[in-house]
Order: structure tokens, then sequence, then C-alpha cells
């Protein structure tokens, strides 16, 4: 009986052993959480870019103009309502302007749509380019 007590729990040894284990793989999980989290918001910001300008071309193709903004884009009705930018988290994106021939300039009330859609976001991304440059 008195052998039996004796050997009940773990040594100090294997608690550091186990702990120091644990410290590892929490160590080599976080990093990849990270960037797991990062690659996820920038995958989004692709589509959204891309749907974006999917939208303007088709607005182009149906209107034989440019939509004067992306609001224009939800008051037609190719829009629900403007997506939210997942790298600033507000639906502040920037939109380039076409060039306007001197013809569009001579007509009466013309205004230059955009052709074009950036991240507002100032920083770099994983591949080291700026998001309002994708």
């Amino acid at each position: 009986m008195s052998e039996l007590r004796g050997r009940r729990g773990f040594t100090l040894i294997e608690m550091i052993i186990v702990f120091t284990m644990i410290g590892i793989l929490v160590g080599l999980a976080l990093p990849q959480f990270k960037n797991a989290a990062k690659k996820a918001r920038e995958s989004t910001l692709k589509e959204d870019l891309t749907v974006l300008r999917k939208l303007i071309d088709q607005y182009f193709t149906d209107k034989s103009k440019y939509p004067a903004s992306l609001q224009a884009l939800v008051d037609e009705k190719y829009l629900r309502k403007i997506p939210v930018d997942p790298i600033t988290g507000r639906p502040d994106w920037v939109e380039v302007r076409e060039e306007p021939s001197l013809d569009d300039l001579l007509e009466p009330g013309y205004q230059a749509g955009i052709t074009e859609v950036h991240s507002a976001s100032e920083l770099k991304g994983m591949d080291g380019t700026f998001y309002n440059t994708w």
C-alpha cells in the first residue's frame, strides 16, 4: 500500500517536459494563425475588387457610360450595398475617374464616371505591394 501512495502523480521533470512541448506547439501555431487572418482579408479584398470592377464594366455595357460613383451602382440595383473594405473596415473605396475626351467636355451636363476602384488603405500586403495599387 505504501508503494502505491508514493507513485501517484507526475514528477517535476515530466511536468516540465509536457509544458515545454505545449509551449513549442503554441509557438508554432500562433504565427500561422496571424497570417491566416491577414491572408483571408487580402483574399476578400481581391474578390471585392473583382466584383466591383465587373459591375462597373456591366454598367458601361448596359448604359454606354460609366457610373458616376459606386453609389450609382447601388441606386441602379447593380449592387445591394457598397461593400466594406476588409483592410480599412469601412466602405471607403478610392474611385478612379475616366479621362474625358474633348467631345465629352463639350457635352452639357457631362460628368466623368468611374472606371476603376482601389482600396483606401495605405498599408502593404503580404506580397509587399500596397493595397491601394491592387
